[in-house]
């Protein structure tokens, strides 16, 4: 079967026919990026074995723009995004599905751009892509590319982590800086200079995360803060355990630049989206052991204690600021920064 000319080629309609184009397009770009077993197969599904367990599954769909961003593009991000919205159950993440909607016109070398960086964070991760799908839509009816990605996971037998099980004495812990994502996003769409580049914090984080679990099975809650940012996550686990938290500002990991860029955009660096944090909501008598042990991993060298779950009927997030006063962290009302992942 003959190879479409990626450095010139554009996606046309027959892209997504189903015929002979289609299958050029997946065999000599899909395919030859993702090869593996279950692709090759040619089926329209996989088939897996998986082990003992509960089974998770999650799915997200990326629609940023711009497609390509100081520490990432749209092709890393479905891959990471998916990774750790599974991880953050405890699971242990398995396989992933693409699906991939590309719009009449669009570059074929920068499809094989993105599809060779979500293959590597793919076989980085060690999750392979098992099966997708491909369709297209015509000119000025999409944004050149969306992914959508669906991944499988198991729990391992024992392990209750949920968005419900924060209780009062907890211990708030962050995994890093904060913000790192969405102000990366926000320079490079609007061609914005601070002095320094700014690079999103997309990562997998689940090998993070299984050295927590074994270290400490009794961890209560994980969430990784993307859209909404740290304090739209905080106020989801609040709601969902009828708990209340306080933070202290001055312990809130912000990188001076992500910090400026704030004030001067007249942006919350709390409500900014992640990519490759999390907020881990644990005993207290387990916080300083998981703390030191997230130090020792590249994702969580910066990890910090932030706050801590309190009773309170009202479900309110409140932070001591720095100048020694209080403030509620309420939820994000409409959108600081649009189409960040």
């Amino acid at each position: 079967m003959s190879k479409p000319d990626i450095g010139k080629g554009l996606i046309e309609m027959s892209h997504g026919s189903g015929g002979r184009t289609s299958a050029q397009l997946i065999e000599n770009l899909f395919l030859r990026h993702f090869d593996n077993a279950w692709l090759r197969a040619g089926n329209d599904f996989a088939a897996f074995d998986v082990p003992a367990g509960r089974m998770v599954v999650s799915t997200d769909s990326h629609v940023v723009t711009p497609l390509f961003f100081p520490g990432g593009d749209i092709g890393s991000l479905s891959v990471h995004g998916t990774i750790n919205d599974v991880a953050m159950s405890g699971a242990k993440p398995l396989y992933l599905t693409a699906g991939f909607i590309l719009e009449e016109g669009f570059p074929l070398a920068e499809l094989e751009r993105i599809v060779t960086s979500m293959a590597k964070a793919s076989r980085e991760a060690g999750v392979p892509v098992v099966t997708g799908d491909t369709k297209v839509v015509e000119r000025g009816k999409g944004d050149g590319v969306f992914i959508n990605t669906t991944g499988i996971g198991i729990v391992p037998e024992g392990l209750n982590i949920a968005g419900s099980r924060a209780t009062a004495g907890d211990v708030i812990i962050v995994s890093g800086y904060i913000g790192d994502h969405g102000v990366a996003i926000l320079s490079s769409r609007e061609g914005l200079e601070f002095g320094t580049t700014i690079e999103s914090d997309s990562a997998a984080l689940h090998t993070l995360i299984a050295d927590m679990v074994a270290a400490v099975p009794d961890i209560h809650c994980l969430r990784d803060p993307t859209r909404g940012g740290l304090a739209t996550t905080l106020n989801e686990l609040a709601r969902q355990s009828h708990v209340g938290m306080r933070l202290n500002e001055t312990s809130i990991p912000v990188r001076a630049e992500v910090r400026g860029a704030c004030e001067l955009l007249g942006l919350d660096p709390l409500y900014i989206a992640n990519e490759g944090k999390l907020i881990c909501i644990c005993p207290a008598a387990a916080a300083d052991k998981l703390v030191n042990l997230m130090q020792q991993h590249p994702l969580g060298a910066d990890a910090a204690i932030i706050g801590k779950v309190v009773a309170d009927e009202r479900q309110l997030v409140v932070m001591q600021t720095a100048f020694g006063g209080q403030r509620v962290v309420d939820w994000l009302a409409g959108e600081q920064l649009p189409r960040i992942c």
